[in-house]
């Protein structure tokens, strides 16, 4: 049996600030770039359907999906790529055709 990956956030409302500046995984996903694209945790999806839509998205290998997957159920959410704004819509629309919940903001 797959294991889904939860819908709630592993971090209380009140540990998460805001103002805090999202870190940009490896020169793989775009460090520096001015554009992120961000993948929250549901309780929808298997970890090996997120990492599959991962790859297709990013391009990364299985072993980078397999870590942002797991972050991504640990943490609540995580930076998955980093690139120009239409980069990042791109990635963003692939990870959409399965129904993740995705957002795309500039980096800081």
């Amino acid at each position: 049996m797959s294991k889904g990956i939860d819908l709630l956030p592993a971090l209380l409302p009140a540990e998460i600030v805001e103002d805090q500046p999202v870190e940009v995984p490896d020169s793989s996903s775009g460090q520096g770039s001015p554009y992120i694209v961000i993948v929250y945790n549901d309780d929808y999806h298997t970890f090996e359907e997120v990492e599959v839509q991962l790859q297709k998205a990013t391009g990364c290998t299985a072993e980078k999906a397999e870590a942002l997957s797991y972050e991504i159920d640990a943490k609540g959410r995580a930076v998955v790529f980093g690139g120009s704004g239409d980069e990042c819509e791109r990635v963003a629309n692939i990870l959409r055709q399965i129904r993740l919940q995705v957002e795309t903001d500039r980096s800081l």
